[in-house]
């Protein structure tokens, strides 16, 4: 089986600039979505093959995520059953039949970290969210994470060691998350290879790949010996994020 996740940065502007041919060409039985940034009614995006899912942030275009499924789910949750967490639009979990799919676009820490206080409960939160349903099956959790975990996912870490998406703490927060019992399919996988999967908009910062890996695909500990490969689209444009993917054997 094939998971996509991509931080699409606005679903309609990415839709002008080549987002079905990519979704074509990808040919994921999963897609999962990141900054939608849409309301329900804005889009009519019918993909044959697949369902759709959508949580939407009730602050209009602003956050949001979405699931495209081959696969019928059992069941589909929104959010993670906390109030001050769910109004945002960032998490739609598919329980199936052998694991959770979960897609989730994690709390900017922002300028001045000011919402960085916010960012740690948030990860407490959603730690424990994880933790509750891999007690049930194995977990996938995928999307932007906004975190660069270690120094080698950055171009220029010692100048963005405090800024947001690079800080002490959540650089912290993430390794507890993995040592909780969730795998980084891609860091296991290729433990040197620096490839990135966001790029800033100014300072041609693409051009000269001077870029963050902050999208990612977790799994369960159990589920790692079954991930055949994970991958980086560095290739693919439309968004300042690029799509990340991994293989799993059924």
């Amino acid at each position: 089986m094939r998971f996509v996740s991509w931080n699409v940065n606005g679903l309609r502007a990415c839709m002008g600039k080549g987002f079905e041919e990519s979704f074509k060409a990808l040919d994921a039985d999963f897609f999962c979505l990141q900054e939608t940034k849409m309301q329900a009614g804005q889009l009519d995006l019918q993909l044959d093959g697949y369902e759709s899912y959508w949580n939407y942030a009730e602050k209009k275009g602003y956050s949001g995520t979405a699931i495209f499924t081959r696969l019928h789910p059992l069941n589909v949750t929104y959010g993670i059953g906390k109030d001050e967490h769910d109004n945002e639009g960032r998490v739609i979990t598919l329980e199936m039949e052998k694991f959770f799919l979960v897609t989730v676009y994690v709390p900017n820490s922002q300028d001045g970290l000011r919402r960085l206080d916010y960012r740690m409960t948030w990860e407490d939160e959603f730690r424990a969210y994880l933790q509750r349903l891999d007690a049930v099956k194995p977990v996938i959790v995928c999307g932007d994470l906004n975190v660069a975990h270690e120094e080698i996912d950055l171009k220029n870490p010692k100048s963005n060691r405090r800024n947001a998406g690079f800080t002490d703490e959540e650089r912290e927060k993430f390794g507890i998350l993995l040592n909780a019992g969730f795998a980084d399919t891609f860091r296991r996988l290729y433990p040197e290879q620096v490839t990135y999967s966001w790029w800033s908009y100014r300072f041609r910062a693409r051009e000269k790949n001077a870029g963050w890996r902050i999208d990612y695909f977790l799994v369960s500990e159990r589920l790692m010996p079954f991930v055949a490969d994970a991958k980086i689209h560095t290739d693919i444009m439309g968004s300042d994020h690029c799509p990340v993917s991994v293989e799993i054997e059924d």
